[in-house]
């Protein structure tokens, strides 16, 4: 499968697009998390394509050179789902399926409650739905601990990009613990060592509001996560279906971690195709652990 990479200008941005697929097939498009780019998709984006569909990722506000503003409130999650709204009106498509993972979820989260004329079907990739998560952190003590690491983000004076970029990013590289290749975490950690970029990275964290919301979500929805995952325990993966008033399929799968697309990219990829082509996005509401 042809992946070409594009320049799409949205929101008065520039975004690098990876794109594959049929022009005029259904835009499916993906978002990704931190500390990640749009290539992060290409084991999914390339069996989503060959399916007939237009798939296309995108390295996301911060991540991208021409789409990287200085200041911390430029990453509100308002600016950020208005980024992947407005790239898919450039590409033509007022309805669309949407992807997430990690933040790009959250991000998707928001976008299917607020906007859910605009998609076709909704799929969340590791974080659960924002209430749920949020409630999580709240009064389980699990997920408390599990994210503490976001106040630490969080501080002041850049001590999060020092503690990431010493000694040859060593701490960066840990992240992805080892579930990346050794060529990708290099060109991520190259790509988040240029100027501002890992700055760009963390102010979604500190652009963040500590009371934010997220309503209900009617569109049709699949959520994936794994039941190993370091950063997100079960509390709130097993609440978010009731944050999912439409069609919902929930899938928590054993023995993976956070990284899925790195993991179990067959996996996910037959799960995201049979989601996407189910009429309108219907389907009975489930829960699987497989």
């Amino acid at each position: 499968m042809n992946v070409t990479q594009q320049t799409v200008h949205a929101n008065g941005l520039a975004f690098r697009t990876l794109t594959a697929g049929p022009a005029t097939g259904e835009l499916v498009l993906f978002l990704h998390g931190f500390p990640q780019f749009a290539d992060s998709w290409l084991p999914v984006l390339e069996p989503v394509a060959a399916a007939g569909f237009h798939a296309v990722a995108f390295d996301q506000r911060g991540y991208c050179p021409a789409a990287r503003p200085a200041e911390t409130s430029a990453y509100a999650v308002e600016h950020l789902t208005a980024d992947a709204l407005a790239i898919a009106t450039a590409l033509g498509h007022p309805r669309f399926h949407l992807v997430g993972h990690d933040w790009g979820a959250l991000l998707a989260w928001q976008i299917a409650a607020e906007h859910p004329q605009r998609l076709l079907t909704l799929t969340t990739l590791a974080v659960p739905h924002p209430a749920a998560f949020f409630h999580a952190v709240k009064t389980n003590l699990d997920q408390m601990l599990r994210s503490k690491y976001i106040l630490f983000f969080r501080m002041p004076g850049h001590i999060a990009e020092k503690f990431f970029l010493a000694d040859d990013a060593a701490q960066l590289r840990r992240v992805y613990q080892g579930k990346l290749t050794a060529d990708a975490i290099d060109a991520n950690v190259r790509r988040l060592s240029e100027p501002g970029a890992l700055t760009a990275a963390l102010n979604w964290y500190r652009a963040l509001h500590p009371h934010h919301k997220t309503s209900l979500v009617a569109v049709p929805t699949l959520y994936i996560c794994g039941d190993s995952d370091i950063a997100l325990g079960e509390a709130g993966a097993l609440a978010t279906g009731k944050y999912v008033t439409g069609p919902f399929r929930f899938e928590r799968l054993n023995g993976l971690s956070h990284w899925l697309i790195e993991e179990a990219p067959e996996r996910i990829s037959a799960l995201l195709l049979q989601h996407l082509a189910l009429p309108d996005g219907r389907a009975a509401r489930t829960a699987v652990t497989s």
